[in-house]
C-alpha cells in the first residue's frame, strides 16, 4: 500500500503546486480545474478556476491536492525527510515568504532538523537524516 500526502488550499492550489515542483525538483503531471471536470457548467462561475485535482511527483514520491471549495479550508499540514544538504536547501526554500517555527539546527535524534510554514499556509517538519 501506498499514502501519499493531499493538501487542501485556500484558492492558491496553482501557485503553491508550481512553487513545490521547483523546490521538490518535481514535475506537475496532473492539474485540472472545476471548470474542466465533467459538469462544470452547474458550477458557479467564481468556483471555475479553483483546482480540483492536482498531482506532482518528485523523487519517486507523490504530493497532490487541490482548493477547498469554499468554506471548507483547514490548515493543512506537511512533512518531509531528506539527506542533510537536501533537506537544508528544502527548508531554505520553504522558508522564503514563510515563517520559521524552528530554524534548521542539530538536534539529539537527527543531524539536522527544523520547522517552518511555507506561504501557503502549510507547516513542514523537515528531518536531515537520522543520527546513528
Amino acid at each position: 500500500m501506498t499514502c501519499n500526502p493531499y493538501l487542501s488550499f485556500n484558492g492558491n492550489c496553482r501557485e503553491a503546486f508550481q512553487r513545490y515542483a521547483q523546490v521538490l525538483d518535481g514535475k506537475i503531471v496532473m492539474m485540472m480545474t472545476n471548470g474542466e471536470m465533467p459538469g462544470a457548467p452547474e458550477m458557479p462561475p467564481e468556483a471555475r478556476d479553483a483546482i480540483m485535482h492536482a498531482r506532482l511527483e518528485f523523487d519517486g514520491q507523490v504530493l497532490m491536492g487541490g482548493d477547498a471549495p469554499g468554506g471548507r479550508f483547514k490548515t493543512p499540514t506537511g512533512f518531509a525527510v531528506e539527506t542533510v544538504e537536501r533537506a537544508a536547501a528544502i527548508f531554505n526554500a520553504l522558508a522564503e515568504g514563510g515563517t520559521t517555527q524552528m530554524p534548521f539546527q542539530d538536534t539529539f535524534w537527527a543531524a539536522k532538523f527544523g520547522m517552518v510554514t511555507d506561504r501557503f499556509g502549510t507547516p513542514w517538519i523537515i528531518n536531515g537524516e537520522p543520527r546513528v
